[in-house]
């Protein structure tokens, strides 16, 4: 029998919250895993698998890796559709009476990644949530690290079944009751790279989700968001939000509103069609080069490499959206030295959106705040770029700019251009900044001036 050191009762009963996880498990320095978790993390990871209390007749089976490294282990468990827990210590070491206190700090499923180092930067990391109520199909996505959220609900199961494939979710939830439901076994025999999560089937109740969605949005109607007749739609959303809210486990600021959109409205593209015309894969090899997307993608930003792949996913069927975006395109064609300029301007513009995410989810450091400084900074020359083109989009893009003036003059204020990676590195925030940390910092500093004059 395994011997419960009161650190390893700390650990059972951590674990036991999150038994479909693999346990990042803060001591010091490290994160260890332990029992059947360290066997599958040092397998795939190909990590050292050692062990606890080797004296004892059970000795624990064991492995770790450093914290500061914690990205580059993390990744290969997603890819493999793992789910993975941190747990962090929650207090100070130095203060603690006993066990340091120890809580799950976030979940990352393969739908709720946000770290940039784990993501495609031209592909959207989606999220989806599936209801069946009734003859109505109410489908749900989310790519948290961009904030874009998205519904939509239909009464032909195909056309459900299709958007599922187009949206190409990196996980799904569905409810546990619908577990052997044959539509969702089908989906999940067309969505084999997807990972399924089951949730209980109260998460997807109509009025909690509801309430979810109005108070995430901080209105008091979901009217003006055009979903607010969409039951299965809304339990599907605000499932969603309730699985995020427990795997990230604090606000989710960026999400300030959800598209509602009718399937009707986009050309339907199955995948017969879409893998005949190689539109993002050539069938040969499956390689985006050589396809449509692969020779049209000359973007020189993430944010309009995965625009533009939603275009192709989803072709207009109206006719003036469809001239509207035709126009576009011949003035920008038309105006060769301008697009060019536009162009080597963006080169210079970071992935805003999933900047914004990392910071609105406090995930962010300060390199990532002067890299948002960097390209707000540059917004003022793009928009007098394209002051002089006319078309309907260009003037919708000019009346809705904001130039984020005070976003980037705060941070050019307020942080070096060169900070450390780790805020424990200290040397982030410029002198005159904020008078208090100064002191602080003048006196930490003559204290060490004082006790090397003592040692010498």
């Amino acid at each position: 029998m395994v011997k419960a050191t009161p650190m390893v009762q700390q650990y059972l009963s951590i674990k036991e919250n999150h038994p479909n996880a693999i346990l990042f498990f803060r001591m010091g320095d490290f994160y260890e895993m332990f029992f059947e978790d360290a066997k599958v993390a040092s397998r795939i990871l190909d990590i050292a698998l050692t062990s606890r209390n080797k004296k004892d007749e059970e000795a624990i089976p064991m492995c770790g890796i450093p914290h500061h490294a914690a990205q580059a282990y993390i990744a290969p468990l997603i890819e493999r559709g793992f789910r993975v827990a941190i747990c962090e210590q929650v207090e100070d070491p130095a203060k603690a009476k006993g066990l340091v206190k120890r809580d799950v700090v976030r979940v990352i499923t393969p739908g709720v990644v946000v770290d940039t180092e784990i993501l495609d930067a031209k592909l959207n990391n989606f999220l989806m949530a599936l209801y069946f109520r009734q003859d109505r199909y109410g489908l749900a996505h989310l790519d948290i690290s961009t904030g874009t959220f998205r519904v939509t609900e239909s009464r032909q199961v195909e056309a459900v079944l299709d958007e599922c494939r187009r949206i190409e979710p990196r996980e799904m939830l569905v409810p546990e009751s619908d577990r052997e439901e044959p539509r969702v076994k089908a989906l999940m025999g067309r969505l084999d790279q997807t990972s399924v999560s089951f949730l209980k089937d109260e998460s997807f109740e109509l009025d909690s989700a509801q309430t979810r969605l109005l108070r995430q949005f901080k209105t008091h109607s979901l009217e003006g968001f055009g979903c607010h007749q969409w039951r299965a739609g809304m339990a599907a959303a605000g499932a969603l939000l309730h699985y995020v809210d427990e795997t990230h486990k604090g606000e989710l600021v960026h999400l300030t509103r959800i598209v509602s959109y009718s399937l009707s409205d986009f050309m339907v593209i199955d995948e017969t069609t879409k893998r005949n015309l190689e539109l993002f894969e050539t069938m040969r090899t499956g390689a985006k080069r050589g396809s449509l997307l692969g020779t049209m993608d000359c973007t020189v930003t993430a944010m309009g490499g995965r625009m533009l792949r939603t275009w192709l996913h989803y072709p207009l069927l109206e006719v003036e959206r469809i001239r509207q975006r035709l126009q576009a395109v011949e003035e920008a064609k038309e105006k060769a030295p301008v697009r060019r300029s536009v162009r080597q301007a963006l080169e210079d513009i970071h992935d805003l959106e999933r900047l914004n995410s990392k910071i609105a989810l406090n995930r962010c450091n300060a390199r990532d705040l002067v890299a948002l400084k960097n390209s707000v900074q540059r917004l003022p020359h793009l928009r007098s770029l394209i002051e002089g083109w006319t078309g309907g989009l260009f003037s919708k893009i000019r009346d809705e700019w904001d130039d984020l003036a005070d976003v980037g003059d705060l941070i050019a204020s307020a942080i070096y251009d060169a900070p450390p990676l780790a805020l424990s590195e200290g040397g982030i925030i410029k002198p005159g900044f904020d008078q208090g940390l100064d002191e602080l910092i003048r006196t930490s500093q003559e204290g060490k001036d004082w006790i090397a004059r003592l040692e010498t």
